[in-house]
């Protein structure tokens, strides 16, 4: 059983579903996906393009509307994602597999590398697209939005415009 009210946002063949490592303490509060004043999904959406302005996690809906939608690896919320266990990973990414077969998004995006490789069972990931598949869905592994990720802005919308050019490249 889960501690929040959070929900998947999810429908048939989206363009990409983002998938979060698991719901920060704000947002099981909030009940509202990357609801974290810092963090910095919202904003990096709408400034690589998958949105027409910066929506609030309130509006998280409206994501639909742009033929993406949200998920996570792990349900249970933490102060950070570094609390979570291997095995907790491993069997989210059970889940998200068998998720993703289901809705058969163009593009899934696993936000965070290390999440990727344990939930994945990957050993060497690079940015970006991925050399493996879910049917025919291309798994893409993009720098999380977290206000702790040290990444800046600038790299964070380079690499998630990455995706959306890719996207748009295949008429999706």
């Amino acid at each position: 059983m889960s501690e929040h009210t959070i929900t998947d946002i999810i429908a048939p063949g989206l363009r990409v579903v983002f998938c979060g490592i698991n719901p920060g303490k704000s947002s099981a509060h909030t009940g509202y996906h990357f609801a974290y004043p810092g963090n910095r999904f919202w904003k990096t959406l709408w400034l690589a393009g998958f949105t027409r302005q910066q929506l609030k996690p309130e509006e998280e809906l409206q994501l639909l509307d742009t033929g993406c939608g949200i998920t996570m690896l792990v349900e249970r919320p933490t102060k950070e994602a570094s609390e979570l266990s291997t095995g907790e990973l491993r069997e989210g990414g059970k889940t998200l597999i068998e998720k993703i077969q289901r809705y058969q998004p163009a593009a899934l995006a696993v936000l965070g590398k290390d999440a990727f490789k344990k939930a994945f069972r990957q050993s060497k990931v690079e940015w970006g697209r991925q050399n493996i598949t879910v049917g025919d869905t291309e798994i893409w592994v993009l720098p999380n939005p977290s206000g702790l990720n040290r990444a800046t802005q600038e790299k964070l919308t380079e690499a998630y415009q990455e995706l959306e050019q890719a996207l748009a490249m295949r008429g999706r």
